[in-house]
């Protein structure tokens, strides 16, 4: 992999950390996120959706991540004021994940 693939999936694992995502979530390779009041985000990158309804692509992770009800209205994942470049490269830990 190119090395600026392999700083944004470092970043965003941190920024996974940062924004607090392990308090709901299990991330593997995320400290302390042992959460499970969302779902596991183990092996995320062969799952075929994203929140039951959008293709898992970049763009779509990274959506979801800034404003998760405005994808989907029920959702119980809080909009945590996360910018475009933060949620792609959250987005590229998450669909790391295998």
């Amino acid at each position: 992999p190119c090395a600026a693939a392999e700083a944004d999936r470092e970043t965003g694992r941190l920024l996974l950390r940062q924004f607090g995502c392990g308090g709901c979530h299990e991330i593997p390779g995320v400290a302390d996120a042992v959460g499970t009041t969302g779902p596991s985000l183990a092996r995320f990158g062969k799952r075929i959706y994203v929140a039951g309804m959008l293709a898992n692509t970049p763009e779509a992770v990274a959506r979801f991540i800034r404003d998760p009800k405005g994808v989907d209205p029920r959702t119980t994942m809080p909009n945590l004021g996360v910018g475009e470049a933060h949620a792609r490269q959250m987005a590229a830990y998450l669909r790391s994940l295998r």
